[in-house]
């Protein structure tokens, strides 16, 4: 199960996201996904949700303040086809697998942007250049690029909830 802690450390440019067994219990610091396919992983540790994730979480200090109801539950994700979803999930095993080749290192340490190791920042662009395809083919150039079309998203979501 997808595992993140509720406050990370504003510097990084992902949120360490983790995998754990069934056995593991979860803290009052952290979130999950139950039974969460690795596509979402891939959703949730692209640079897609870490532009939501820096404007739409609270604060606490700098740091994010990581939220299920705020950013998650109101995470603008499109309508995926199979083939979308079977191209995040190999873009979220490649991260899982180059991770592997660091499991000396705690995912704090993966995710220090002073220390991330260049084989794992290259398969995160990888995947970022994935997921920013499924929502528009032409990609994106910044993170304000991707706020603007995630927002003109959520607009259509929360219309079409108040026309129910």
């Amino acid at each position: 199960m997808p595992r993140r802690t509720s406050i990370s450390s504003e510097r990084r440019d992902y949120i360490p996201i983790g995998y754990l067994d069934a056995d593991t219990v979860i803290s009052n610091k952290a979130f999950a996904v139950y039974d969460a396919h690795p596509w979402t992983f891939a959703l949730l540790t692209s640079k897609m949700h870490m532009a939501w994730t820096n404007v739409v979480s609270g604060r606490f200090n700098d740091d994010y303040q990581y939220s299920n109801t705020i950013v998650y539950n109101n995470f603008p994700v499109p309508t995926l086809s199979q083939p979308q979803k079977e191209q995040m999930t190999a873009a979220a095993f490649r991260v899982l697998d180059v991770r592997e080749y660091h499991s000396e290192k705690t995912l704090a340490e993966l995710y220090d942007p002073d220390l991330m190791p260049d084989d794992l920042r290259v398969s995160h662009l990888e995947l970022d250049a994935v997921v920013d395809a499924i929502y528009r083919k032409r990609g994106f150039d910044s993170d304000e690029d991707r706020l603007s079309y995630l927002f003109g998203m959520y607009e259509q979501m929360v219309s079409k909830e108040t026309k129910k």
